[in-house]
């Protein structure tokens, strides 16, 4: 299992910097990649499916030279509603940097833990470091299930 004891920082920072958030972007980029590896261009969406977990559905939004843009989520059977994304992140890759970031995310979740978490702040800095601590603890948990798209 990869754990964040094995990234080493280019430089010291705080919690809720711009330098700390660049060094969770980092680590972000490791664990997506350990997770959906070299992808068949071809294909659009993806699912992952392991015994003890939803399933993880994966797709391509964009493909650009340098950067790409997923949807990452499972899809919550409701009987009163239609299937409902959860956490529904978009995630950015930058490929040539090799950082990932969690662009978008709802700020509104079903699961009562998620929910807490978005009620902490609201500014910029704030909400990037909320989505991508969220993104890096749910990279680490998907590793750990045994999630891939391989």
């Amino acid at each position: 299992m990869l754990v964040d004891s094995l990234l080493v920082p280019e430089c010291v920072y705080r919690p809720g910097s711009f330098t700390g958030l660049m060094t969770i972007y980092e680590s972000n980029f490791l664990k997506l990649d350990r997770l959906i590896g070299h992808l068949d261009p071809e294909r659009d969406s993806w699912v992952s499916q392991v015994p003890c977990d939803c399933d993880l559905h994966l797709q391509f939004l964009s493909r650009e030279a340098y950067t790409k843009t997923i949807k990452l989520t499972y899809w919550f059977e409701d009987a009163a509603q239609a299937p409902v994304p959860d956490p529904d992140l978009t995630v950015r890759i930058y490929c040539d940097a090799r950082l990932v970031e969690a662009a978008a995310a709802r700020d509104s979740h079903r699961h009562h833990l998620l929910r807490q978490l978005g009620e902490a702040h609201a500014e910029e800095l704030d909400r990037r470091w909320r989505h991508n601590i969220m993104l890096n603890k749910w990279l680490d948990y998907l590793l750990e299930m045994g999630h891939g798209f391989r």
